[in-house]
């Protein structure tokens, strides 16, 4: 196959890990999981690595093998210009002012009936699937091609996207795709379209993997080493922002936010991470240039973009280390699905402060787990406040963790998922 990929060799995650940190989760899951043991998933999105789904898959994948389930993963293998037109799709959906040419529509349809369709219909027939996952836009037109297959799995549509904004347009022209699912996955109630049967909808918050390299506790004297050895002098104090360089994470507003902050608090730090590995994101390198003009001739801003920066640290190594040094962490999102680097630096006992948006105000409740902003002067408000009341730094971060413990660990995400896959294979 040439254009859907199996992901294989996973990281084995049992989910009996899950026992003592989750107990009464752990033990509906057990329960629902002996009822649906056996049943075959197929999940497909666009990448592997890189990304919030990929990270999620990353886990999921080998949690519900875990359970007894035979859970399968493909990402689509495509040309450049095609990631740059699904990009201009995701845009499009997150309320970017804009439209779809009639080339960009055609091009899109025809790549995935003829390159990916051949395999599509391929692995339904080899893989004969009880359920079949469609992640977001990049995949989302297979749908059209299941009436070939002689197998007629149950097909659930997850969008990841902060759908509060569509361009009418663009959702007009995915509405009769998005239809023939049988159900549609949603991160927010707001998501929903008005022509969506509320009975086809589910709402499902993202989850993060406490026992991943990324999320596991470390010491801040490694986190110090292991920046150290990438260039960052940790004798300062340092904010962070984690993210792709991408428009709605406004990286230009975090970075106004640490120069305001900063008039108060003249040595600080400010850490942009977003390693380039999402090959659907051909947009990131264009944004980067732009940031990179911004903080020209700061040498207290450190950005990470290329793989190479990490030398032999991995990135979720590197990840990991970045929020544990830092003292509060930003998500200056201007739309935001969710937001799992959000979710990841509350878990870390990190007082966040996130762009006032729709994903984001799922996790932040405003003043008791973290702080929600619309403008960088909020922003830099909030983090000279922070850094001037420790008191105040330790109630946030704690009741954040918290949070994530009780709502937004990939643990309920399964159980949520096993619930749907029960009902659909009804």
């Amino acid at each position: 196959m040439k254009y859907l990929i199996p992901v294989e060799n996973l990281p084995a995650f049992d989910f009996k890990k899950f026992k003592k940190l989750t107990p009464l989760i752990y033990e509906k899951t057990i329960r629902l999981s002996g009822k649906i043991k056996g049943g075959k998933i197929v999940h497909i999105n666009s990448v592997s690595y890189g990304g919030g789904v990929a990270e999620m898959l990353r886990s999921q994948i080998p949690l519900e093998n875990s359970l007894g389930l035979n859970s399968l993963w493909y990402t689509l293998s495509a040309p450049l210009k095609f990631f740059n037109i699904t990009k201009k799709i995701h845009n499009l959906l997150q309320g970017k002012k804009a439209k779809l040419s009639e080339n960009e529509k055609k091009y899109y349809l025809n790549w995935i009936s003829t390159k990916a369709g051949k395999d599509f219909c391929y692995i339904l027939e080899k893989e004969s699937p009880d359920i079949l996952i469609i992640h977001d836009p990049q995949p989302l037109p297979l749908i059209s091609l299941l009436s070939k297959s002689k197998k007629q799995p149950r097909t659930i549509l997850r969008l990841h996207l902060d759908l509060s904004t569509p361009e009418k347009n663009t959702l007009k022209f995915l509405k009769k795709f998005i239809l023939r699912y049988n159900s549609v996955i949603l991160s927010h109630p707001d998501y929903k379209f008005s022509w969506l049967d509320s009975n086809k909808v589910e709402i499902i918050y993202p989850a993060i993997n406490p026992f991943s390299v990324k999320n596991r506790p470390m010491k801040l004297s490694q986190a110090k080493e292991i920046l150290f050895t990438l260039g960052v002098h940790s004798d300062k104090p340092i904010i962070s922002q984690v993210s792709r360089f991408d428009p709605w994470k406004d990286p230009l507003g975090a970075i106004q936010s640490y120069y305001l902050a900063k008039r108060e608090i003249p040595n600080l730090c400010l850490i942009l991470a977003g390693i380039f590995f999402a090959t659907d994101d051909p947009e990131a390198k264009k944004i980067f240039k732009e940031v990179k003009k911004h903080t020209e001739g700061d040498p207290d801003i450190y950005l990470f973009s290329d793989p190479y920066q990490l030398k032999n640290v991995s990135n979720d190594l590197f990840i990991n280390a970045v929020y544990t040094i830092s003292t509060v962490v930003l998500q200056k999102s201007i739309r935001e699905g969710f937001g799992l680097t959000v979710t990841e630096a509350m878990w870390k006992k990190k007082p966040v402060i996130g762009g006032e948006t729709k994903g984001i105000s799922l996790q932040i409740t405003h003043n008791k787990n973290g702080f929600l902003v619309k403008t960088p002067y909020e922003a830099a408000n909030y983090i000279v406040k922070l850094f001037k009341d420790k008191k105040l730094r330790k109630r946030i971060g704690e009741y954040a963790h918290k949070t994530v413990k009780e709502k937004f660990l990939i643990s309920r995400l399964i159980l949520d998922h096993l619930r749907i896959y029960r009902n659909v294979r009804r």
